[in-house]
């Protein structure tokens, strides 16, 4: 249910959401090589965390990119994170990337607003991006 003016607003339930990027994103004002991580909620929604890890050998370092959408099509760069070069292997994981948004300096959105991920560099297995938020 939308809120009313002078309405308090709280938030309902830790939510996660998770995307894997593969393909190299070029363009930074279009959804191409893009993919839509969540839409905020009725009243809006407020993100605590948003990281990156590599699924497997990237190749090359990187960089985790975070788009801001009102309409899915227009994109507005919002945040980026650089990720390093990874190969798998048994004895060694990769490296998270952080956007750096906390309890104590979340991202906030606004109700049908759109948070779209991608990666700067191609990597076959993928580049996964997990999100820890809540909608109000």
């Amino acid at each position: 249910m939308a809120g009313t003016p002078n309405e308090v607003i709280t938030p309902q339930a830790i939510k996660t959401a998770q995307q894997t990027c593969t393909a190299a994103k070029t363009t930074y004002a279009d959804a191409t090589n893009a993919v839509l991580l969540l839409t905020g909620g009725t009243n809006g929604s407020i993100i605590y965390k948003l990281t990156s890890l590599a699924k497997g050998t990237t190749g090359s370092a990187g960089r985790l990119l975070v788009f801001s959408s009102l309409n899915g099509t227009t994109m507005v760069l919002i945040g980026t994170a650089n990720f390093a070069d990874y190969t798998q292997s048994v004895s060694s994981g990769p490296l998270p990337a952080d956007i750096g948004w906390s309890e104590t300096s979340p991202r906030r959105v606004a109700a049908t607003e759109q948070i779209w991920v991608a990666t700067s560099i191609a990597a076959t297995a993928g580049v996964a991006v997990d999100c820890q938020y809540e909608d109000l």
